[in-house]
C-alpha cells in the first residue's frame, strides 16, 4: 500500500493501482526511444503487472502500531514483503516469461545489499529464477540482449518512479514539499535526457510536467484512492475503516515543460 498522510486522513492508494498507472507511462513511451520495441508488449505487460504480488495484502491493509499509522510498502514486514514479491513474480512468469524476468530483476534490485537472511534468500533464488529466464528467453551471454534487457528495466524503474512521484506527493506540492525520493529528479537517466536524471514538478493540480519527456504525446492517468478518515480507524480499526471508505479518482495529465 502507498501512503500519504494527511491532518485527518490517509490518502491509500494500491500497488496494482499504481502500477496501471505506470503502465500506462510505457504504453505512452515513445517508440524511437525505445530500445528493441519489439519487445514492447511484453514490457509494458511486465510494468503493468510489477506490483501484482500486492493485491491480496492491499486487500487488507496492516496497522504499524509503532508508528499509529497503515504500513506502506516502504516499511511491510520483510518476510511478508518477499512472499508477495515471490507469488506476483510467479503469477507474472505464467503470462510472460521476459515480462517477469524484468519483475525479478526490479525487486532483486531492493534488496540486493540486504543482510537479513530474508532478503539473501529472496535474492538468492530469484538469481536462480533469472539464470533459467535468461536462457530461456536467449539473452545469456548475448550482450547486445543483455544491454537491451538492462534498458527495458530502466523503463520499468523510471515508470515505477514517475507514478510513484503522482502517488506519494499532495497534487500541486511545491518542490521543498515533495518527498525526499525525488529532490534530485527521476532516475535512471537515458541517453535522450543526455543520461541526466529527468526532472519533475507539479505545474497545479492536474499537472506534472517532466523536463524531458520519453511519452509520445501528453498523458492523462487516473488515480485511484481511499482517503481513510482517521477518526474512523480509531472508532473501528484499520480493515473496517477502509473497506467502507469509496474509492475516488483523480486525473493528473503527464506532460513535457519542467526549466
Amino acid at each position: 500500500m502507498i501512503i500519504r498522510e494527511r491532518e485527518h486522513s490517509f490518502i491509500m492508494i494500491t500497488q496494482h493501482d499504481h502500477a496501471k498507472i505506470s503502465g500506462e507511462i510505457a504504453q505512452n513511451w515513445k517508440d524511437s526511444y525505445f530500445n528493441g520495441v519489439e519487445r514492447k508488449a511484453e514490457v509494458v505487460l511486465g510494468i503493468y503487472e510489477h506490483d501484482r504480488g500486492w493485491i491480496e495484502p492491499d486487500a487488507a491493509p496492516l496497522w504499524y502500531s509503532n508508528k499509529q499509522k497503515p504500513h506502506s510498502f516502504i516499511d511491510f514486514p520483510l518476510d511478508l514483503k518477499v512472499s508477495y514479491y515471490k507469488k506476483g513474480i510467479n503469477e507474472v512468469e505464467k503470462m510472460s516469461k521476459y515480462a517477469s524476468l524484468l519483475c525479478s530483476l526490479h525487486y532483486a534490485s531492493f534488496l540486493q545489499y540486504e543482510e537479513d537472511p530474508i532478503g539473501v534468500k529472496f535474492v538468492e533464488d530469484e538469481i536462480t529464477r533469472q539464470l533459467h529466464l535468461l536462457k530461456h528467453c536467449g539473452i545469456l551471454g548475448k550482450m547486445s540482449k543483455e544491454k537491451q534487457l538492462q534498458y527495458h528495466l530502466n523503463i520499468l524503474k523510471f515508470c515505477d518512479n514517475l507514478s510513484l512521484y503522482i502517488c506519494l506527493n499532495e497534487p500541486g506540492a511545491k518542490k521543498e514539499k515533495e518527498h525526499p525520493f525525488y529532490h534530485n529528479g527521476i532516475s535512471p537517466s537515458f541517453s535522450f535526457a543526455k543520461n541526466k536524471p529527468i526532472q519533475v514538478k507539479w505545474s497545479d493540480q492536474e499537472t506534472v510536467s517532466l523536463s524531458v519527456s520519453p511519452l509520445q504525446k501528453e498523458v492523462q492517468v487516473q488515480l485511484l484512492y481511499k482517503e481513510v478518515n482517521k477518526e474512523d480507524i480509531l472508532a473501528n480499526g484499520l480493515l473496517s475503516a477502509y473497506s467502507k471508505t469509496p474509492f475516488s479518482y483523480k486525473s493528473v495529465t503527464l506532460a513535457a515543460g519542467v526549466n
